[in-house]
């Protein structure tokens, strides 16, 4: 089992991606489990202060350091050694590489900010990595907890009614996926490539493989620099450039 604990000021917003879908039911399998920490309960003063404002002025508030180191190491103490993972714009970009290795863990802490960010005392002293979903920002780290959560559960063996359906995603094996399709065979004169009704398993693996080759080149070229592409991944993309061109 994966044991994901998540110290957030809104523990019912991460609480919430385990009532549906295959999350839900990786937890019904006893596959993962998920824990909150909430750093208001580690709060000394009676109005439970969690933010204060920011040394050398500026707009907004900043967590405070002590509520939220308890919190993480309240986290840290319920289990075995985890890695700390602040979800964090200055981060590393979570790929699916990243899901794959925590998939193979144990336990994860996730630690979602709130507000201008937290005490980066925090970050120096409790934090072994960041991770950032990409360039934007949210207003918290909970929503980047879910898709953290829900990227990993689905490559949790036993996760998933069909084994295969991880394996075919896209990133999988660094590429983006392929065009699917399902009935109609015409849709207001749009039709299924006729390939995937063939019953031709090899050349529709083929086609699949080919589509997914070409969208990455179109869409996400940077995916592909750096990669070395087998004889027949590289004759699949130059057949689809030609086609594309003609």
């Amino acid at each position: 089992m994966l044991r994901v604990d998540v110290v957030t000021l809104f523990p019912e917003l991460v609480q919430a991606v385990t009532r549906f879908g295959i999350v839900r039911r990786a937890v019904e399998r006893e596959l993962l489990a998920v824990h909150t920490w909430n750093p208001r309960d580690f709060a000394r003063d009676r109005h439970r202060t969690v933010d204060d404002r920011p040394y050398g002025g500026g707009p907004g508030m900043v967590m405070k350091a002590e509520p939220l180191r308890e919190a993480i190491r309240a986290a840290r103490g319920a289990g075995r050694a985890a890695p700390v993972v602040y979800l964090s714009p200055q981060g590393e970009r979570f790929r699916q590489e990243l899901a794959r290795r925590w998939s193979r863990s144990e336990r994860l802490i996730l630690l979602a900010g709130r507000y201008e960010g937290v005490d980066e005392r925090v970050v120096a002293s409790e934090v072994d990595s960041e991770i950032s979903l990409g360039d934007y920002v949210l207003s918290g780290g909970e929503p980047a907890a879910i898709v953290a959560i829900d990227a990993v559960t689905r490559l949790l063996p036993g996760a998933l009614g069909d084994e295969t359906s991880a394996a075919q995603d896209s990133f999988w094996d660094g590429l983006l996926d392929y065009p699917h399709y399902t009935r109609p065979e015409d849709l207001d004169g749009m039709a299924v490539p006729t390939v995937l009704l063939s019953g031709d398993h090899a050349a529709v693996r083929r086609w699949r493989l080919k589509q997914a080759l070409g969208r990455t080149w179109l869409r996400r070229p940077d995916l592909l620099e750096g990669r070395t592409l087998d004889a027949e991944q590289q004759a699949l993309l130059d057949e689809f450039v030609r086609e594309r061109d003609s």
